[in-house]
Parts: structure tokens; sequence; C-alpha cells
């Protein structure tokens, strides 16, 4: 358990295992420990590093934001963390908003990425019904503005996500901090981002756009279906849903890592 300082924040983060590295980007909540259950597996085989975005939970703000800027400054925190950690490229998950994040590391910094899973960015420019989605998310964010965290994300979960998700989401120990943060600075900031296919294509051969089995029909998994097919790759599908690594460990980590293999081949 470390911290790194970068501009305008301090990185908490931790790393586990030994051999290649692999760094785990969040979502929401923005904290290390949703990947908590999947570490031991994956450590197995890799070094694993894990943070706290910045702003979330033990990742804490150092003067003024851009918040203009926010998703590059996620962008630039991951490449700064990769800098200090590793000499070679990596390997980079990125789950929900941190597979957006993801993406915008490897535009912005591609030398140090090695192979890039994008697991359902929540792309809305991809899709052709973008701009319904980004109002839906809208009114989610005017709801917790009236009625408050609970009913706004019981909303949010019940009008994206599959069922098997929601149920486990609904369980989730809440922390009023990170979520006040994220309705703030990232509901409707996020999915709507371009992502820059332009940026994106030479190096679409080290991106494994991947989706969660089911999903299906969910937007995030159709924005996936729409990133695989303008960057031309294939989409992995894992066990699970938008959370399959929360709610089907052992068989989300077994398939991630045979699809590790199966690109190394």
């Amino acid at each position: 358990m470390s911290t790194l300082e970068v501009p305008g924040a301090r990185l908490y983060y931790e790393t586990h295992g030994s051999g290649p590295v692999m760094v785990l980007i969040t979502g929401a909540p923005g904290v290390a420990d949703v990947y908590r259950a999947l570490i031991p597996q994956l450590a197995a085989r890799h070094t694993v590093v894990v943070y706290d975005r910045r702003g979330f939970s033990r990742s804490h703000l150092d003067g003024p934001q851009d918040y203009g800027r926010r998703l590059e400054t996620d962008a630039d925190d991951a490449w700064r963390l990769i800098e200090h950690l590793s000499a070679d490229p990596v390997i980079v998950f990125g789950a929900s908003s941190g597979a957006t994040v993801a993406l915008e590391l490897l535009a912005r910094h591609p030398s140090v990425v090695r192979t890039l899973i994008p697991y359902e960015p929540p792309a809305l420019r991809l899709l052709p019904d973008g701009d319904k989605w980004a109002a839906v998310f809208s009114e989610v964010y005017d709801l917790y503005l009236r009625e408050g965290i609970e009913p706004a994300m019981r909303a949010f979960r019940e009008r994206t996500f599959a069922p098997s998700d929601q149920q486990h989401m609904a369980r989730a120990p809440r922390n009023d901090a990170n979520a006040t943060y994220w309705f703030e600075h990232e509901l409707r900031q996020y999915p709507p981002a371009p992502v820059d296919l332009v940026a994106l294509a030479p190096h679409a051969d080290r991106v494994i756009p991947a989706a969660g089995r089911l999903s299906q029909g969910r937007p995030c998994y159709e924005a996936t279906l729409e990133l695989g097919r303008h960057l031309d790759r294939d989409v992995a599908e894992l066990p699970g849903g938008h959370i399959g690594f929360i709610t089907d460990v052992p068989a989300f980590a077994t398939e991630l890592m045979r699809t590790l293999a199966h690109v190394a081949e």
C-alpha cells in the first residue's frame, strides 16, 4: 500500500504478486477494492496494480481541479503510475468508466500499454441511440439532486444493467462521499465523452474489447460491440454481466487469463 504524488492529487495504490505488470482501472465507485476478489487469481501470474482514482476514498485531491479535463487527467494519472512502476509496457484492464479512462490512456500514452482490455466502456457516442442514453443519465442526475443518492442509484441500476448486476449492486456497501463525487463529476461527463478512434486506430492490434455475456442488449455491451467494429477487433465475451469480475470471479478470471494467453501466442 503506497501513494504516488501526481499533479493535483496523491494516488493510493497497491501491488500484488509477481510477473508481467497488469494495471486494473476501476469505474464506479472509483476504488481498488472492487477488484479485491479478482486479485489472487491474476496475481498468480502477474504483478497486479490496483489504485483508487483521484477524488475517491484514499486518493486525495491536492488543490484546485480542472474538471473540464478530468478524463484526460485520469488517463495521465494512470500513465504516471505505470511509468512509476514499470520500465516496460503493461497490460491494462479497465471496467466501465475505468475502460473509458483506459481507452484515453492508450490514445494519449500508447508507449506504456502492451495490451488493453476495455471492459464494457459506456461509450455512448458510438451508439445509434447514444443521445437517448445520455438523456437517461441526465435524468438520473436530476433525480439525485431532487431525492438523493439511493433513489438515483436504484434508477441507474434498473435502467442500465442486467438483473444479476442489479442484485449485487443493491447489496453493496455505499460510500456517500464517493457516490457524490461520481454523480457530480462522472455520471454525465464520461459516458458521452468522445472515444478518439483516430488516435486508437494505429494501436488497434493491442486492444481486446470485452463484455459480459449477461449484458447482451444493455448499453455498455452494445457500445463495446461498436468499439470492436470501429477498430476491426473481435469482442471477447466473459462470464457474468457488467460486474462479472465481482459476481463471477473464478470463471471471469479464468476466461480473462485465457484471453490474454491467446493474444500472447
